[in-house]
């Protein structure tokens, strides 16, 4: 009897760490080494870790970073907030001057180490360009850009 195997057994890839590499890009680390840095800047990523080479430009973290930031802060500062209003009735003015610059800050300092992640996560899965054996579209987000007309 025949037995079915699924193209991803066929063409096994070595196993990577899921956790591992989040957790390297949530410190803005390579998520192959650990070593190298990710960003050349605030939040643009390296096209290669200069540590050990891996290539990271085929990261596609677009939208889901500033997304799950936003979720995140928003989780944090809402419970705050109505607790500080529960106990406290503070004018809105306080409240504005506490929540705006708290909301901000932790904004801003977890965008960079969110977006680390994604690459990772992005990197562990094997996505986009990270599969050495995906489609070579995959390789290259200019390909998907139409022009029309």
């Amino acid at each position: 009897m025949d037995q079915w195997i699924s193209s991803s057994e066929a063409t096994a890839r070595p196993q990577r760490s899921l956790w591992q590499a989040m957790s390297r890009g949530f410190f803005c680390r390579c998520p192959a080494c650990g070593k190298g840095r990710m960003f050349n800047g605030y939040l643009t990523v390296a096209d290669a870790c200069n540590t050990c080479g891996e290539d990271l430009s085929h990261q596609r973290a677009d939208d889901a970073p500033p997304y799950f930031t936003i979720t995140i802060v928003a989780h944090i500062v809402v419970p705050l907030m109505l607790i500080v209003e529960m106990a406290w009735h503070l004018s809105n003015t306080t409240h504005l001057a506490i929540w705006l610059p708290l909301t901000a800050i932790l904004t801003l300092g977890l965008l960079r180490p969110i977006k680390g992640a994604i690459v990772g996560l992005q990197w562990a899965l094997y996505m986009h360009g990270f599969d050495p054996d995906g489609d070579a579209d995959d390789h290259a987000p200019e390909a998907w850009r139409t022009d029309s007309g």
